[in-house]
């Protein structure tokens, strides 16, 4: 079923008290539970659904889109763990199972992990696979210093963040270069610092060649680029920015000083901004 995985537009074919049949391009049949009807539906009508498989792995659809689909990696969560394995949240009903022979790793619920969805070819069911370094390559060549890529931040080490590019390749972002931490699971844009012999890829939060400040400064603007403002600024109450930044207001304002100096920010009566000059 070359459905399976997938979001497709299936004409429909019957309705029954279940909900509606779709017709499949091999001749078969696919349900789309009532629930997911409108009531407006009629014979002939094509319906956008995603095909996966129920609780008893028989093919069904949904109008729900989950964040991944068929070879797809994403960043799940692992709701539960048993002695099988886990089940990952996809943002459907029913979740996504990834089996221990899958596994790069023991899991631990409530924490989250790079997921790629694949066919188990024994049972034809959707499964997860936690291994993700079977499916990755050597970066290319081209992946020169400067460049500027996004990445999917997947996990945090103690050497660093690890970043998946394009699906298909390994970056690092070292953990003394970070000012802030990095949501797990964001998507954000980076910078090529060097490609590496094994073909993995150091990153940098910041563009190459940007002059560089001291660390309070460096950790201000690495959250500006991120967020793009800040409601702080030298009137703001110290235990605020203590709070938020981790640093004194006199700090704060010396940070400020310098990176408006540099014209590297906007300081607006509300808080601060990156400039765009």
């Amino acid at each position: 079923m070359k459905e399976l995985g997938l979001i497709s537009k299936l004409s429909i074919n019957r309705f029954t008290d279940f909900g509606a049949y779709l017709a499949l391009s091999d001749g078969g049949e696919v349900l789309l539970p009532k629930g997911y009807l409108k009531g407006e539906e009629k014979e002939g009508d094509e319906v956008e659904v995603f095909v996966y498989t129920d609780s008893e792995d028989r093919p069904v659809a949904v109008t729900q889109k989950p964040n991944a689909m068929l070879d797809d990696f994403a960043v799940m969560e692992a709701k539960e763990v048993t002695k099988f394995g886990a089940f990952m949240d996809w943002d459907l009903p029913k979740d996504l199972f990834v089996p221990n022979g899958e596994m790069a790793k023991p899991m631990t619920q409530g924490q989250k992990y790079l997921v790629k969805v694949c066919v188990d070819f024994r049972s034809s069911r959707l499964i997860g696979v936690t291994k993700y370094r079977d499916f990755i390559d050597p970066a290319p060549m081209d992946y020169e210093p400067g460049i500027e890529v996004e990445g999917l931040i997947f996990e945090k080490t103690d050497l660093g963040y690890k970043v998946l590019l394009e699906d298909r390749y390994e970056g690092l972002i070292f953990a003394n270069e970070v000012f802030q931490p990095l949501e797990i699971g964001s998507v954000r844009k980076l910078w090529v610092k060097k490609r590496r012999d094994d073909g993995k890829i150091d990153l940098q939060i910041l563009p190459a060649g940007r002059v560089k400040y001291d660390e309070g400064s460096e950790k201000i603007l690495a959250i500006l680029e991120e967020k793009g403002f800040l409601p702080l600024h030298d009137k703001s109450d110290p235990a605020e920015i203590q709070a938020t930044l981790g640093m004194s207001k006199k700090h704060f304002k010396q940070c400020i000083g310098q990176l408006f100096k540099a014209r590297q920010i906007i300081i607006g009566p509300d808080g601060i901004s990156v400039s765009r000059d």
